[in-house]
């Protein structure tokens, strides 16, 4: 497999922690600075430049895209997507997810729990807002914001009001947030990858800070999660069309509450908590979509009239096994191998060099 890494920072912990796990696995691996990429658009013909070159083809991208570049780092994601290489997170659950406001707004219509929050333009309407959340003390948030900057506690509502009309006189867009006193002071970060989460740790406040963030000086510590924030965390990653995330959740007396979720997350807090390799498990999770990628629903929409969906079981002594899929001759009849059964392995939109297996079902177009 040969993996870019998008990253402006070829000496932090993460990207090298990344490209580590990488090279012990013996995949070809390149850190790639994100705002050295040009992009070129013609009819049929998606190209990337990297450095004034042409770039030399990917089997895989891993977008670590920081907030100050966000629209232009989607724009290069988004064009190795349209270039067919996997992106293991895509350009639109990464903008999805920096937005705090866009986020939380998808993440409640799919009944993900979440801090009552509010967003007001009016002056008048910050009040009626506040007392919608609980009243002060409330949080207040910049939309765009990351490792606790922009978050402020407001112990009263004339703090509130005060701090929410500074803000907007700086043409700074806020959210204004239920305070969960229950939680105050920690949270709980949930890495996930794919659909499950690879480790977890809570992170807690140290003195009066009441932001737990790593990076304002709070502690972290490995934490089992229930199923029920696992579940919470690998929802909203995945809602959000993120494979790899950072999901942070209070841990309120309703259950898990998500605050957060980040396309970006660091590595250096939550290996030293957990003392697991999250970066390697990234990795592997990206070499397996690469091997055996998901099919696109699409091609089953889009399918020609006459054409159908159907099984071909595969039984003992066939000549198909052991064969590879263009050895058995099937797409030269115009059969495409949609999805390979090998017992409890799926092996979905399979490659050429892929081999049959005996007395297991294959599904097909016909």
């Amino acid at each position: 497999m040969k993996l870019a890494i998008l990253s402006r920072g070829p000496k932090s912990y993460s990207t090298r922690r990344l490209k580590q796990a990488a090279l012990a696995r013996d995949y070809d691996v390149k850190v790639l600075d994100t705002l050295k990429f040009a992009i070129d658009l013609q009819r049929g013909h998606p190209n990337l430049y990297f450095r004034q070159k042409l770039l030399s083809s990917y089997d895989a991208v891993l977008p670590r895209i920081g907030a100050s570049i966000t629209y232009y780092g989607t724009a290069v994601v988004r064009q190795f997507e349209e270039m067919g290489v996997f992106c293991a997170n895509t350009s639109n659950g990464i903008s999805n997810s920096r937005d705090k406001l866009r986020s939380l707004q998808i993440l409640s219509r799919h009944n993900i729990g979440i801090p009552e929050t509010a967003f007001v333009h009016d002056k008048k309407d910050v009040m009626p807002a506040i007392e919608r959340v609980g009243g002060a003390p409330v949080i207040i948030k910049l939309i765009e914001g990351t490792q606790g900057i922009g978050v402020l506690l407001a112990e009263s509502n004339k703090a509130a009001e005060s701090i929410i009309e500074l803000l907007q006189s700086q043409k700074q867009d806020v959210l204004i947030q239920k305070f969960v006193a229950e939680s105050k002071g920690k949270d709980i970060r949930a890495f996930v990858v794919g659909d499950r989460v690879v480790a977890a740790m809570r992170r807690v406040a140290q003195g009066q800070e009441f932001r737990s963030n790593v990076h304002r000086g709070g502690i972290a510590e490995p934490v089992e999660l229930s199923e029920d924030y696992r579940e919470t965390a690998v929802r909203s990653a995945q809602i959000l069309g993120l494979r790899v995330a950072g999901v942070d959740m209070l841990e309120s007396s309703a259950g898990p509450q998500v605050m957060e979720v980040n396309s970006s997350p660091g590595l250096e807090g939550i290996e030293n908590a957990t003392q697991l390799d999250v970066a390697g498990a990234i990795v592997e999770y990206i070499a397996a979509r690469v091997d055996f990628p998901e099919i696109d629903v699409r091609q089953r929409l889009t399918v020609s009239k006459g054409y159908g969906v159907t099984e071909i079981h595969i039984p003992d002594g066939s000549n198909f096994v052991g064969m590879t899929i263009t050895q058995t001759g099937l797409r030269d009849n115009d059969i495409n191998v949609l999805t390979l059964y090998r017992g409890k392995t799926v092996i979905p939109n399979p490659k050429n060099t892929q081999s049959s297996s005996v007395g297991l079902p294959v599904g097909c177009w016909t």
